[in-house]
């Protein structure tokens, strides 16, 4: 039997939980994008990073990042740009009030920014895993099929003992979180939010 993952080498991995995605005064909520399920999730995530806190553990947010080129115009990828036209300049900018993660949450232990949906891609976030010892990541976050299940896939092929929050992600329709979460069975274990807390408890 595999030994358990100690605490303090174990992190909660929030994804894109930031303010410019589920802030009423946030990029996508300005939109009209507003999503319940989404909105819901900093709640329903906080008892948990609480208590990761309280026992030694991590608080690592990733934030998607939309970088300036010039004249401060964001550099959109053109799928992102097809899908979400209304993004615009000073939105998810680096440093900004609607790229940080969401009050709620607060403090994260680590931050890494990310321009795609793998929060591995050209970020630093293996690097900063391995220099602090973390093997072990709880996964919670949006979009479940997007940042989600790219995240847990590349953290699953550098052998991180990864466990995605079912009721700890969301995504636009409830349809789309499902197959999501199905999809990364294969590749991680699958949890709820009470039985992570059930787990860092005994830890």
């Amino acid at each position: 039997m595999t030994e358990p993952v100690p605490i303090r080498q174990t992190a909660l991995l929030l994804v894109d939980l930031q303010n410019d995605f589920l802030h009423p005064d946030g990029a996508y909520a300005r939109a009209g994008l507003a999503e319940p399920a989404i909105a819901a999730l900093p709640g329903r995530l906080k008892p948990l990073a609480d208590r990761i806190r309280a026992k030694g553990g991590w608080i690592v947010s990733t934030l998607f990042t939309l970088v300036p080129g010039r004249g401060g115009e964001p550099l959109i990828s053109a799928h992102l740009k097809a899908l979400r036209p209304f993004l615009s300049k000073g939105d998810f900018a680096p440093g900004s009030w609607g790229q940080q993660l969401v009050d709620t949450l607060q403090p994260a232990d680590l931050s890494v920014e990310k321009i795609a949906y793998s929060a591995f891609y050209m970020t630093r976030l293996e690097w900063l895993l391995r220099k602090c010892r973390i093997e072990k990541l709880m996964i919670g976050g949006i979009v479940t099929n997007g940042g989600v299940a790219s995240t847990a896939r590349d953290a699953h092929v550098r052998d991180l003992d990864v466990t995605v929050l079912e009721d700890g992600c969301a995504a636009f329709s409830m349809e789309t979180h499902r197959i999501a979460i199905e999809a990364v069975r294969p590749v991680c274990a699958v949890s709820s939010v009470a039985e992570a807390l059930k787990t860092i408890e005994a830890a």
